[in-house]
């Protein structure tokens, strides 16, 4: 089996476990040079595909992987004869593409992940594509309360009446196109992981080290959810990727997956075999990996505190234009319990981890270690954001 050399030892040996999975196929994934769209171009080779056609506005960096099965087209999700062209051929479109986070200028929310998706799913239409996965998000469901080990159907239907973030919004706007879309013609489904994490990782990960290692970072404590003891799940990425090929080949007639939303996460693999961790626990396993002083070491911001700071931030970024990390937003998320019951996506998808978050959080703060901390730079970016996410921001905002 052949691989990118940028892989870990770990997700060689996952990807060893599968095997050869496709019989061939051409497959488009747009997004395609992104944290989970470069790793799902790479397995789809992995496990068989003839022809992958990735389709991003960011072109191919050195993390990605050049392969004769790969073709690497750089275009913009909000043009739709781009789209139209890049999805030619293909027998299933993923649709990974996303302004993801709270951090884009607020206008680049509806052209890419609403506009994108309605392009997506007409290029579909103009080729007779079959199926086209959808990857959602569980924000779209957050409506500010806690998610204590809820199965989709007990989360709040789409639409919501008020969203708590313009990202939500427009992924839900999209997801809602492609549920519309779903007929025997074109087969459609969407799949959301949450807290994506894993080696290349380009904007959790590295944000929360660099203000670790800038001395700014803090557990944020609410009585709520046990002053710091939030439970959390996450979603390594190669799981992810796995959950989304699950799901393309749960799309045949009359499966119980069309048209539908479902939640994939590491699952049983968790601390918890519920399917959490205590997310400030977790998270300072590789922050003193890096060598970064506990954040247990320090004191806690109580919510109390910071949500008025955060909407002061939320105001002065508005008026100034610069991506403050701190926002009523990122205080609430970071202070609720998000973990979900993947039972549904189990029995739907037959989706099962393919790698423990043992083994991903540890390989993941390894990678770090090696390849993020010799060019951490001490420059207390606390306006901003770390310097790889804001390169990819501005590319997609074209600045």
């Amino acid at each position: 089996m052949e691989f990118n050399d940028k892989l870990s030892i770990v997700q060689k040996k996952a990807a060893e476990s599968v095997g050869k999975t496709l019989d061939g196929g051409v497959y488009v994934v747009t997004g395609g040079t992104g944290f989970v769209g470069q790793r799902l171009v790479e397995m789809l080779v992995e496990r068989g595909a003839d022809r992958v056609i990735s389709f991003d506005i960011v072109p191919p960096t050195s993390l990605c992987w050049i392969h004769p099965k790969i073709e690497y087209v750089v275009g913009d999700i909000t043009n739709k004869e781009q789209v139209i062209e890049a999805c030619k051929g293909a027998d299933c479109v993923y649709h990974i593409a996303a302004a993801v986070g709270p951090f884009h200028p607020y206008p680049l929310y509806e052209r890419v992940n609403y506009q994108g998706t309605l392009h997506v799913i007409e290029a579909c239409r103009v080729h007779n594509i079959p199926k086209l996965v959808m990857s959602s998000s569980p924000s779209t469901r957050f409506d500010g309360s806690d998610v204590d080990g809820l199965t989709e159907a007990q989360m709040p239907a789409l639409p919501l009446p008020r969203y708590m973030q313009t990202y939500a919004e427009t992924k839900a706007m999209g997801e809602m196109a492609v549920t519309a879309a779903c007929s025997p013609s074109l087969m459609t489904v969407s799949v959301a992981p949450h807290q994506v994490y894993g080696p290349r990782d380009n904007l959790f990960m590295p944000n929360i080290l660099e203000a670790a290692g800038t001395g700014v970072l803090r557990i944020f404590s609410a009585r709520r959810t046990g002053y710091g003891m939030n439970k959390v799940c996450f979603t390594h990425v190669d799981n992810y990727c796995h959950g989304l090929m699950c799901a393309e080949k749960a799309l045949f007639k009359n499966s119980p997956a069309l048209g539908k939303f479902y939640i994939v996460t590491d699952g049983r693999t968790h601390p918890s075999p519920l399917g959490y961790a205590h997310f400030w626990q977790v998270l300072d396993e590789p922050i003193k990996a890096m060598g970064f002083p506990s954040i247990w070491s320090k004191f806690k911001l109580p919510v109390w505190l910071l949500m008025p700071i955060a909407h002061i931030c939320d105001f002065i970024g508005w008026l100034t234009g610069r991506k403050l990390k701190l926002n009523p937003f990122n205080v609430r998320v970071l202070t609720m319990h998000r973990w979900f019951d993947i039972s549904v996506a189990e029995r739907d998808l037959k989706f099962t981890p393919i790698i423990s978050f043992t083994d991903g959080w540890r390989d993941t703060a390894d990678y770090f270690k090696e390849h993020w901390l010799p060019r951490f730079r001490t420059n207390r970016r606390v306006a901003g954001l770390a310097q790889q996410s804001e390169d990819k921001i501005n590319i997609q905002a074209r600045r």
